[in-house]
């Protein structure tokens, strides 16, 4: 609670500074101390291009030590803050955090050391090929703050003449000699110290590829000979140090394979864990080419011998040793994985592989319990029970089973939205192999998986209805590498049924002339009876793991429903001919959803975050329409955040026009939504967004009830789409608390789709000062994560 407090008092202290950080913080200074405020490094010379210039430019002044204060907006207030701050008594509190967490001691001008800096930057440009350069330094001051300007003058830049690779008679000569080819000292490229030393781990791999596991980089010399050349040209020579130890020159094979399955430290100190094994002790452990060490039969020992990539007699190399690593740790079921290799003959160059593997817990229980509220009006909670069971048949398998509990009760709005009760269980096994009639064989570094699940829920929307849902499903994932997944779903089952309809959803589905209210199929679509079966795909790619300034995410999935079912029976709904399984008519559709998204990195505290989804849900054969369960939805937190959550569209039809008692979620075959965020930090756990959202959803055919009327009208697909958009836009603050990251988002419409034509801009009504405007249009959106 302490924590939570000196954070919540940060928020208002970082708008408090902003404010009155526009006073000099020269003021703080002593006599004779200066501010530094930063350096600058000119670049001259006409030895070298403009575009040179800049670049050398931008790389130099990033070498340079120490960095001045942070500057927001040309404002200091880290700087401010420690200035401010009186001198805390002990190491915590708001005082403390305000003076040495936010806060930042002044850098003086005696903090620079100028001299080592003009070193660095003759030093760095020389690494660049600038063999010549010449460096000197100035300082301006004015009111008690200084900077300093050095100057380089580089001359022109040395160029590769040629490259050699020192031949002779040995192995490892012969196995760099094949990697010469590919070599990134390129003849014409400019001499670059990073460059060399990439290419020397370059060669380092690619030898520990053939068998040199005790090589390193630090054997290789490439010499520079600037002398025998002209015109600043320079000739390279790549060669092995003639101190290389005579081992690194070795090329080594595997001899034994041996696995400690229970391995903890404890087993260490009290001497009951030894490597290396004594060889006359191994072959009772034997399983195949492999030694299993598990006394008490926790594992099947072919799990190893489906993840352990080294075979006795293999040629070392590293792709298979990590490839190894890393298919062990993804068993699931170890918490730490160890590997020594010990020579075991080393006139023939083998050692043998330990792989020391420490199991996680075995079994575990977790209950948790959370509290949300959504855009909709609802505020509620959630129970979970959670069993895990890391090694169900000790073959690594792990069953999941939970029990769960779930309300969401209406907390205002303009209709009864009625309270909505679940309660369920679902149970999981996931096999670390593809248990199939056909052999799947996979060379990547993440175990494939065979995952069977079940699951039921008991829902309840008082005063409407309780509806019994089944569901199974029998499928593999697998993955190619750390970018791409694929889920395949051989077998996806979902069994709807009733319990429950009351008088008054009744009422609503057939109509009450009397009332005035005319008969909506759409509601009755939700209750009736389905069964959906058929395979899904889900492929996904990312590349947003890896450190780059432009990544991406793209999921694609593919549902097909009842296909082969419907052609074989010839089901054809729109002619009355529906066929039934079980006495329960089958749902036949096609269903492609894509969602793709673009981040952008300005710098460290900056980005740019953008997504587009697209699906399309296509009825056919025995169905009619898409099930309710199956179609698209729009709005809420996560989606276009101006509307509630599945309160928009479809298309341009007008959802305060039903004559419902209480607000049903608009659905819909056709979905396309795109969004657009601005994401900065502002220190380190506060960060601020601003967003755009834009799209809509809409029906592949329109519903037509008992009287022949469209019973949402404007809602079906057609070439107009691009004028029945909806677009909101807002602000969000986002908490980054380690644990979890709260989100709060402001969001307002700025286009309605369900106005009408040439009025469904809103731009101009916008009247942030009008309380019921205020209520009307802005949405607070509070949630956990990033939206996308």
């Amino acid at each position: 609670m302490i924590k939570n407090n000196i954070k919540f008092k940060s928020v208002i202290a970082v708008s408090t500074l902003a404010i009155f950080s526009s006073c000099s913080n020269t003021k703080f200074l002593k006599e004779g101390q200066m501010l530094y405020t930063g350096a600058e490094v000119k670049v001259e010379g006409d030895s070298i291009s403009k575009k040179q210039k800049k670049a050398l430019k931008a790389e130099l002044e990033d070498e340079l030590t120490p960095k001045p204060n942070s500057s927001f907006l040309g404002l200091r207030p880290k700087l401010y803050a420690y200035n401010i701050a009186k001198e805390p008594k002990k190491d915590k509190g708001f005082n403390y955090w305000l003076k040495y967490k936010f806060g930042e001691k002044p850098v003086l001008l005696g903090d620079v050391d100028k001299e080592f800096n003009k070193d660095i930057i003759v030093n760095y440009s020389e690494n660049k090929g600038y063999f010549n350069a010449q460096a000197k330094y100035d300082t301006i001051s004015k009111n008690k703050k200084a900077r300093v300007i050095y100057t380089l003058n580089p001359k022109s830049q040395y160029l590769i003449s040629q490259v050699k690779f020192q031949e002779d008679s040995t192995l490892i000569n012969k196995e760099i000699q094949n990697l010469k080819d590919k070599s990134l000292l390129k003849v014409g490229n400019p001499f670059d110290l990073g460059v060399i030393k990439a290419e020397r781990e370059r060669i380092d791999n690619g030898l520990k590829e053939k068998g040199f596991y005790y090589f390193s980089p630090d054997n290789l010399i490439i010499q520079a000979d600037s002398t025998v050349a002209k015109n600043h040209k320079v000739e390279l020579n790549v060669k092995l140090k003639d101190q290389t130890p005579d081992l690194a020159k070795e090329q080594f094979s595997i001899d034994n394979v041996i696995v400690f399955p229970n391995y903890n430290i404890r087993d260490v100190k009290e001497g009951k864990y030894q490597i290396p094994m004594d060889k006359d002790s191994l072959s009772k452990y034997a399983y195949g080419d492999i030694y299993v060490i598990d006394s008490e039969h926790k594992f099947k020992p072919k799990i190893f011998d489906r993840a352990l990539y080294f075979k006795k007699g293999d040629i070392y190399n590293r792709a298979d040793h990590n490839l190894t690593l890393n298919r062990l740790i993804s068993l699931g079921v170890f918490k730490f994985v160890k590997n020594d290799f010990i020579v075991s003959d080393s006139l023939n160059h083998k050692f043998d592989a330990y792989y020391s593997l420490t199991p996680r817990q075995i079994q575990s229980l977790r209950l948790e319990t959370l509290g949300r509220t959504n855009s909709a009006n609802y505020g509620g909670g959630e129970v979970n029970l959670n069993w895990t069971h890391r090694n169900f048949f000790r073959g690594a398998e792990q069953f999941k089973a939970s029990v769960y509990g779930a309300f969401d009760v209406q907390m205002g709005g303009a209709k009864d939205a009625n309270n909505i009760i679940r309660v369920g269980a679902k149970t999981q096994l996931s096999i670390p192999r593809i248990v199939a009639p056909f052999r799947f064989n996979s060379s990547s570094a993440f175990v494939p998986r065979t995952n069977i699940a079940l699951g039921y829920e008991y829902q309840s929307r008082t005063e409407l209805y309780t509806l019994h849902n089944f569901n199974a499903s029998f499928g593999y994932v697998w993955k190619e590498n750390v970018r791409k997944e694929h889920d395949l779903k051989v077998i996806d089952i979902t069994m709807v049924a009733p319990q429950t309809i009351t008088d008054k959803y009744r009422e609503q589905i057939d109509g009450n002339p009397e009332k005035g209210i005319p008969p909506n199929p759409t509601l009755g679509r939700v209750v009736e009876k389905q069964l959906i079966f058929g395979p899904t795909y889900t492929y996904t790619y990312t590349n947003t793991t890896s450190p780059q300034t432009n990544t991406f995410y793209y999921r694609g999935m593919l549902d097909l429903a009842g296909n082969i079912t419907g052609l074989v029976t010839g089901a054809n709904a729109k002619k009355g001919d529906q066929k039934d399984v079980f006495g329960v008519p089958f749902s036949q559709y096609a269903k492609m959803e894509h969602d793709f998204r673009f981040y952008h990195k300005f710098n460290e505290k900056t980005s740019f975050a953008s997504r587009i989804i697209a699906g399309l849900a296509y009825p056919y054969g025995n169905s009619e329409f898409v099930p309710y369960s199956r179609q698209f939805f729009v709005g809420g937190s996560n989606s276009i955040r101006a509307f509630r959550a599945r309160t928009l569209g479809p298309g341009s039809y007008d959802p305060r026009t039903q004559n419902a008692s209480f607000y049903f979620d608009q659905a819909g075959d056709v979905k396309l939504e795109m969004n657009a965020e601005y994401r900065a930090n502002i220190v380190k756990f506060l960060n601020v967004a601003a967003f755009v959202d834009a799209g809509n959803i809409w029906l592949i055919n329109d519903e037509i009830n008992a009287q022949g009327q469209i019973t949402r009208p404007g809602g079906k697909f057609s070439k107009d789409f691009l004028n029945e958009l909806a677009v909101g836009a807002g602000v969000g603050l986002r908490l980054d608390f380690s644990i979890l990251i709260l989100r709060l988002d402001l969001a307002m419409p700025l286009r309605v789709p369900y106005y009408e034509k040439g009025d469904r801009w809103v731009l101009d009504r916008i009247k942030f000062g009008d309380s019921s405007w205020r209520k009307d249009n802005l949405i607070l959106n509070i949630a956990i994560g990033y939206p996308f």
